[in-house]
Formats: C-alpha cells, structure tokens, sequence
C-alpha cells in the first residue's frame, strides 16, 4: 500500500509543481522519475514520451500511467494518473472560479506572459536533455535533424514522424543485428 501512496504523491507533486502543459512537466518527470526515484531510466523515459506523444491523451498524463503501471500495474497506473490529474483538477476550479473576474487586469497579462516564457525555457531544458541520451550516432542525429526541420516546415502529424522513426530504426538497427 506504501508503494501506491508514494506514486499518488510523486505524481501529486509533480502536477501542483507544474505549470504551463504537459511539456513543462518533462524536466520535472525526469528529475523526479529518473533521478530521485530511480523508477526509470532517461532512455525509458523518453521511450514513454514517445509513446506518450502519439497516443490519445496528455504526454505527462500517459507517462504518469506508464510509469505506474511499471510500477504497480493497472492499479499503480491508475493511481499515478489520479496523482498528476488531481492537484491540476483543484488548481483550475479555483483559477476558473477567479480567472474571469481578473483576467483582464494588466499584472495578470503580464504574470501570464513571464510564465509562458519560463515553460519555454523548462521545455528547452527536457529536450536538451532528452537529445543527450537519445543522439549516440550519425543515424540517430539524422533521424534528429530530419524529423527537426521538416516538422517545422510542415503541418505533418508528429505520429507519421513517430512512425518513420521507428521504422528507420527498425530497417538499420534491426538489420545490422540480424547479419
């Protein structure tokens, strides 16, 4: 039972700590996953974020569940899930409540803007790390650069540039080990 109690609260932790979407959360999932808890590796952790990317839901919230379940299984995903979810649950009733009375007043536009700025910055942060254990060859830089440029030129779902990642990986890598 401690073990559901820790997951529920880790993740509890993380989505009151968090602010600014799923993408701000993954500095703080691979400072407290990986190096705190040690419930996973960064390489594992970005297999999930991958994952996480192109299957229905939010990236954190689907981490949350595969982390759990790793953990714990179908009950341990649940309860990380409720963990991350919960905090962000009250925090929003309670902005919703006051937001609309506010929102229009100049130091909230301003706190606002110095906050998305600040989840650019943590988002920086987890891809920069993400890159250091996921970029180990000339492959997998290409795959990078590749994915990189044309998905900022063009309007592609980030699951065909999942998928096409996969499948080089799976027609070099894999190839290379079944010689």
């Amino acid at each position: 039972m401690s073990e559901f109690v820790d997951l529920f609260f880790t993740f509890s932790r993380i989505g009151a700590l968090t602010f600014g979407g799923g993408y701000a959360m993954l500095p703080i999932l691979q400072r407290e996953i990986v190096e705190n808890k040690k419930w996973a590796e960064d390489n594992e952790l970005a297999d999930y974020y991958a994952i996480g990317q192109c299957t229905p839901g939010v990236i954190a919230v689907n981490t949350a569940t595969f982390i759990g379940y790793k953990r714990k299984g179908v009950a341990g995903g649940i309860v990380a899930t409720l963990g991350l979810v919960f905090p962000a649950l009250i925090i929003i009733l309670t902005i919703a409540a006051f937001l609309q009375n506010f929102a229009q007043l100049q130091v909230v536009k301003d706190a606002f803007a110095a906050v998305r700025v600040c989840v650019c910055v943590l988002i920086l942060n987890a891809v920069i790390k993400l890159g250091k254990s996921s970029i180990r060859d000339a492959l997998t830089f290409g795959i990078f650069l590749c994915v990189f440029l044309l998905s900022f030129f063009t309007n592609l779902s980030p699951i065909l540039w999942v998928v096409l990642a996969a499948a080089t990986g799976i027609l070099t890598k894999g190839g290379k080990r079944a010689s």
